[in-house]
């Protein structure tokens, strides 16, 4: 059967996961841009914009593999479900302080602290829990490029919402309604229809399961790799988010708007290398197009980093965020489609560990080196930075055709030595 744009729909219990998590996320994109303008506002500082993303996303690093654990160990339904009522909890909580007006950077801080551990163990259950909703396993790379374009798609919308409601209703309201976007994911959530959940006997403790988790790494390099891959651009590049409330405020001069629209954009490109993944036929080579892509997203970081004509800045950035969406995506669609289904959990938290665990940090080195170079050549370094990771990709890909053509010996020969 021939895969279509739009295939995984037919899975009813994806369809509704699609509907109640694209509302929940355009809220989690509003609150994202509310944050960083309200802690850009207080404090006037590109390291306290870094500092605020290490304190949503470190905590991650620390828990997703035990997060991986846990989904692979439990009902990963039911540990969705506590995630995401947990995060409406935390999101009530923060609308609840900036509603009243009396809150300070340590408490925006303190909530980011444990969004960044419910996501430890919000992310392994929720990417595993896609897999049980296709039910036909043909259309699973599908349904997580689909994926990748409800999280673009939310990008796009969620801060240019953002934006009109910081300026027009104020802060408070703006992280109200995500704390109401939750109600229609645990909706969607209480109306699928799963397999019946089969506890298994686990003879291994947690961290046993931690270690088998690391040698099926080790025996499958190129799922390895991947992640490695995925660790250095999220250390080094993808932290350049940081830096755009810079560029807004003092760089364009401009409002909320201005930096909810930079960050539209962004989504655009992203929300548009998304579709053009859920569109590729059966079987192509996701390895090189990570490859090819990753060395556009240099390309576009590079072109934006000193443009002064703000049309022209966003259409930079609009490269940016098509090359940026496969990093996630495609290293994604590889672990799915490859690793063993008991392993699933483990391998992704360890997928999740590099994308969450070195954005932090990422995040904290882009801050620091902002203050001492420049926003500008600090995005341009990222972005040189990113061509470097494309080209090690490529060498690696040659390498491994390489390897797969070489003739395998004769058995005859293969115990033959030189003398």
């Amino acid at each position: 059967m021939k895969i279509t744009t739009f295939s995984a729909f037919k899975s009813r219990n994806y369809r509704l996961y699609f509907i109640g998590q694209s509302v929940s996320l355009i809220g989690t994109w509003m609150q994202k841009t509310a944050v960083s303008w309200v802690i850009y506002a207080l404090t006037h500082s590109a390291f306290m914009l870094g500092l605020t993303l290490f304190a949503s996303q470190f905590p991650s690093f620390l828990f997703s593999l035990i997060g991986g654990v846990v989904s692979d160990r439990y009902n990963r339904f039911r540990v969705l479900l506590g995630t995401q009522v947990a995060s409406m909890i935390q999101a009530s909580i923060l609308a609840i302080l900036i509603l009243a007006g009396h809150y300070a950077v340590w408490e925006i801080l303190t909530l980011s602290v444990l969004l960044g551990l419910i996501n430890a163990f919000d992310v392994p259950a929720r990417q595993s829990l896609v897999y049980e909703m296709i039910e036909d396993k043909k259309d699973l790379p599908n349904a997580l490029a689909l994926n990748s374009s409800m999280v673009n798609l939310s990008r796009l919308i969620g801060p240019a919402i953002a934006g009109f409601v910081l300026e027009n209703l104020g802060d408070g309201i703006c992280f109200l309604l995500n704390a109401l976007s939750f109600m229609a994911v645990i909706g969607s959530l209480l109306l699928m229809k799963l397999p019946k959940y089969i506890s298994q006997v686990h003879t291994k403790n947690v961290f046993g399961e931690l270690r088998e988790g690391m040698e099926y790494l080790k025996r499958t390099p190129s799922i390895a790799f991947v992640i490695m891959m995925l660790g250095l651009i999220s250390l080094f590049v993808l932290p350049f988010s940081t830096l755009l409330p810079v560029y807004a405020k003092d760089i364009f001069k401009g409002t909320a708007s201005t930096f909810g629209i930079i960050d539209s954009v962004i989504g655009l490109g992203a929300f548009s290398g998304a579709i053009f993944l859920a569109s590729l036929k059966a079987g192509s080579d996701l390895k090189k197009i990570l490859a090819i892509n990753t060395l556009i997203f240099g390309a576009g970081l590079i072109l934006f980093s000193h443009e002064g004509n703000y049309p022209l800045a966003l259409v930079f950035a609009t490269v940016a965020g098509f090359g940026m969406m496969s990093q996630i995506t495609v290293s994604n669609t590889l672990i799915q489609t490859t690793v063993e289904p008991n392993m699933r959990g483990r391998v992704i938290s360890y997928y999740a560990m590099a994308f969450f665990g070195m954005q932090p940090i990422g995040g904290l080195l882009i801050g620091s080196v902002s203050k001492w170079i420049g926003t500008p050549d600090t995005m341009l370094a990222e972005g040189v930075f990113a061509l470097l990771i494309g080209v090690l990709h490529m060498r690696f890909l040659r390498k491994e055709k390489l390897r797969k053509q070489q003739p395998i010996p004769a058995l005859g020969e293969q115990n033959v030595q030189v003398i």
